[in-house]
């Protein structure tokens, strides 16, 4: 009776287990190459040349999607969600999702405003 009471704490114990030190430095060197990317991106974005133009015009969402990925990469690792209940978890995702769609939505009416107001559309 003792060794089945035993196997399902050990079990429980690597399920639940956190990572070691070398998956954070990882994650803090993806991190740290991903604020660059976005340190670059408005720079390249606010200099004359072709390529300024081109990036300008999307700088914006270019951000907002490296900034979206460095915080999941936070919430997962640092905030231990990825370690944490499923329930848990989809208590701080679900509203997170919600929040992104209407963030998004009111982008997108935004823009149909602004082109509409312009005359554009």
């Amino acid at each position: 009776m003792d060794s089945h009471a035993a196997a399902p704490q050990g079990h429980e114990d690597a399920a639940h287990a956190h990572p070691g030190p070398g998956l954070y430095v990882k994650i803090g060197i993806v991190l740290f190459v991903l604020t660059g990317l976005e340190v670059a991106a408005y720079e390249i974005a606010h200099r004359p040349g072709a390529l300024g133009a081109f990036l300008k015009p999307i700088v914006v969402p270019v951000l907002l999607l490296l900034s979206a990925f460095k915080f999941a990469l936070v919430a997962m690792f640092y905030m231990h969600l990825k370690q944490d209940s499923k329930l848990l978890s989809g208590l701080f995702v679900f509203p997170l999702i919600i929040a992104t769609v209407v963030i998004v939505s009111l982008i997108a009416l935004f823009i149909y405003h602004y082109t509409y107001q312009r005359g554009m559309l």
